[in-house]
């Protein structure tokens, strides 16, 4: 039996791509590939994630790419632009479970905790959960062992009883490996279909 279900956010509930704001500012796609390839990669931003500070970052890679300076200081300065806003099929989903008042919803999040507390401000949903673990404010991030540990201890959860949903599969195979349930998120419809497999009533 499942009881808890933990929420991954970006990505499931929040939609969040820099693309919002870079197809302006770098208009021709080769080379904002190669800006998001080589200047402002993932690897870079998922420090962020474990709680570098984006002013840290942002002057560490102003220092080595200096013709890059404006879109760098960007990709912070614009951050919010970058907030697509909520995904609704998933948002209704969580509604659903929250209102039936059966499971325990917590969420775990590789976020910033520098820019975490926008998203706290702007969605509403995010206070529907009993607590969420946001990476930044812990130093580490999906999906090191220790984070899901984290939970688990915090919120007094028995891994086999909980289930994770996260749209990245290396998070989700992360969360397994510490004997939690994990569904790799591909959209809100097929999710719901795993949920009622759990005998989750949605």
């Amino acid at each position: 039996m499942i009881s808890t279900i933990i929420f991954d956010l970006g990505g499931v509930l929040i939609d969040w791509n820099p693309e919002y704001v870079f197809r302006e500012l770098i208009p021709d796609e080769e080379r904002r590939r190669f800006f998001f390839e080589n200047i402002c990669t993932h690897e870079w931003n998922i420090e962020q994630d474990a709680g570098r500070l984006l002013s840290d970052a942002t002057e560490m890679l102003v220092a080595e790419h200096p013709d890059w300076e404006p879109e760098i200081r960007a990709f912070y300065d614009r951050w919010e632009d970058m907030l697509g806003g909520p995904i609704p099929e998933t948002v209704e989903l969580l509604r659903e479970i929250r209102d039936k008042g059966e499971h325990r919803l917590l969420a775990l999040t590789n976020w910033s905790h520098e820019t975490f507390p926008v998203a706290l401000q702007r969605y509403e949903f995010l206070h529907w959960f009993e607590g969420i673990v946001v990476s930044g404010e812990e130093k580490t991030r999906k999906p090191f062992a220790d984070i899901y540990g984290i939970l688990l201890d915090r919120y007094e959860v028995t891994p086999e009883e909980a289930v994770f949903i996260d749209d990245s599969l290396k998070n989700v195979e992360g969360a397994e490996v510490v004997g939690i349930n994990g569904i790799h998120f591909e959209g809100a419809a097929a999710l719901r279909e795993i949920l009622r497999e759990w005998k989750v009533p949605v």
